[in-house]
């Protein structure tokens, strides 16, 4: 290394400290979170995305409006099509999320959205940034929230993991200091533990859950995971009704799969990295992340989607209508919880839980033996008009 190389490395550091220092200041300037009880009108944005993307959000969609068809007729609930979320859009402009479909996502509080093709090595797109990455950044959606529910094996789990910051919040901002020389980036802020915590804590004591398990490798990662499991304990002391423990991510990947340990958990709050391998594991219990929903949610915005993929093999093969909801249907429930719709949230739940463990009256394979989308989203239907 040489002293211009170096240089240039310190000038990089140097501009990264200081976007991260304005970070921190616009989230001391941030208000609370939205108060869902005194708007006139909850908007939600429907963006269909790519591949099976359209058609389960629209099975969602239809869903949500059978559902909130009293708030939509009296004006309080607004339903709105969002178009050019799409691959081909995105490319054609060469943006993770078109300024002018940025600007429709910010005139809705509540986003419902399908999933998006992010391009890989080889693929006929540009080099774009994922979409959810972005729209995670533009609308500040700091935690990521997930749900993993498996009512025979006693497994109810809620998952808090932190969005914007940590090993991913920082993976375009690595250094090549020489050809020998590579540095990565972890980051944690105060105000960015906090506010994940929190709202991990409130979680577990509304929902009547009561325990929140931190999940760091704060023995070695002494500094940001350190920190973050120090801020977590500072705000367990405002929740005394939440028992609170602290597990290191390595053990609790094993502890999953121990049938008499894993029911003790109930809420989790870690740091991104951790979160995103261990909620994919967790979906494993449930049937895959095909069945699994997920919430992005941030003070004034929040986007509920699935956690899957957008199945390209399934339109190049002619299967898209076998595309299987369930999880924009999960997302669904998340989304009507957000909204202050508890009573509705709790009656589509009961409804899946029919539809997908108990009664099984279709069963969606994938393919032309199992039942479509649509015959799905119109039996979780009948069975809601039956409960």
């Amino acid at each position: 290394m040489n002293d211009q190389q170096l240089k240039a490395a310190l000038e990089k550091f140097e501009a990264l400290l200081k976007r991260q220092a304005q970070r921190v200041e616009n989230m001391k300037q941030q208000g609370d979170f939205i108060d869902f009880e005194t708007l006139p009108k909850i908007t939600i944005g429907v963006c269909g995305g790519d591949g099976i993307g359209p058609v389960i959000t629209n099975e969602a969609r239809r869903v949500l409006e059978f559902l909130l068809q009293n708030d939509v007729d009296a004006g309080k609930v607004e339903f709105r099509t969002i178009d050019g979320l799409t691959i081909e859009n995105r490319a054609a402009v060469g943006k993770a999320i078109p300024d002018d479909v940025l600007a429709e996502l910010k005139k809705c509080q509540v986003i419902l959205k399908g999933p998006t093709t992010t391009p890989r090595k080889g693929d006929p797109w540009p080099n774009i940034e994922s979409a959810n990455v972005a729209m995670r950044k533009e609308l500040d959606l700091f935690a990521n929230v997930r749900p993993v529910k498996v009512p025979e094996k006693n497994i109810d789990w809620m998952f808090y993991r932190e969005n914007t910051e940590g090993a991913y919040a920082l993976g375009s901002d690595g250094i090549v200091v020489d050809d020998d020389l590579y540095f990565d980036f972890t980051v944690a802020t105060a105000q960015g533990c906090e506010r994940i915590a929190r709202l991990a804590f409130d979680y577990a004591a509304k929902s009547g859950k009561n325990k929140v398990s931190v999940i760091t490798k704060a023995n070695v990662v002494k500094t940001t995971d350190g920190r973050f499991l120090e801020i977590c304990k500072e705000v367990a002391k405002d929740f005394p009704t939440v028992e609170m423990d602290d597990w290191y991510i390595d053990i609790t990947t094993a502890k999953l799969i121990d049938e008499k340990r894993r029911t003790d958990f109930k809420v989790f709050v870690l740091p991104n990295l951790y979160g995103d391998i261990i909620t994919d594991e967790a979906a494993e219990f449930q049937g895959g992340v095909g069945t699994a929903g997920s919430a992005n949610i941030g003070k004034q915005y929040a986007m509920f989607e699935a956690i899957h993929g957008s199945a390209p093999r399934m339109v190049t093969e002619g299967r898209v209508q076998y595309a299987d909801p369930c999880s924009m249907l999960r997302a669904a429930v998340m989304l009507l919880s957000h909204i202050g719709r508890q009573d509705l949230a709790d009656k589509l739940d009961k409804a899946l839980d029919i539809c997908m463990f108990t009664e099984k009256k279709y069963k969606i394979t994938g393919r032309a033996d199992g039942a479509t989308c649509e015959q799905f989203g119109d039996y979780v239907m009948e069975t809601l008009s039956n409960l």
